[in-house]
């Protein structure tokens, strides 16, 4: 299990964190998948010997008592980033408040795919 995140008096592991923040973001309109599920990376990597750690979809930190969250997107194809990121950014606050219950210091959003429309 990976390092845990203290702050305000608790530990919660960054598994928990990328969950909740995950479930939440996944219902933002527009937003295909959280973090790269990329199918023909994924088939490499299961028939390979190599193995490569996949980048983390969620990242957080702490700064000054307060969460950075950092959030990996693969988006659709038509939605404007710059309204879909407020949408994501909006999520994750929500979600962190009501769950977690701490100050979030930024919101991040890396779009790092995108999904166009079958023609």
């Amino acid at each position: 299990m990976s390092q845990e995140i203290t702050i305000a008096g608790i530990g919660i592991a960054p598994e928990v964190l990328a969950a909740v923040v995950s479930r939440a973001v996944e219902e933002v309109e527009g937003v295909a998948s959280v973090g790269v599920k990329d199918l023909a990376t994924n088939l490499v990597s299961m028939f390979s010997a190599r193995t490569t750690a996949a980048a983390p979809s969620v990242e957080a930190e702490v700064i000054d008592d307060k969460l950075a969250i950092t959030v990996h997107l693969v988006v659709f194809f038509g939605y404007p980033f710059k309204k879909l990121a407020e949408a994501v950014r909006q999520a994750v606050l929500g979600v962190i408040d009501a769950q977690v219950g701490v100050e979030i210091e930024r919101v991040d959003v890396c779009i790092d795919g995108l999904v166009f429309p079958k023609e």
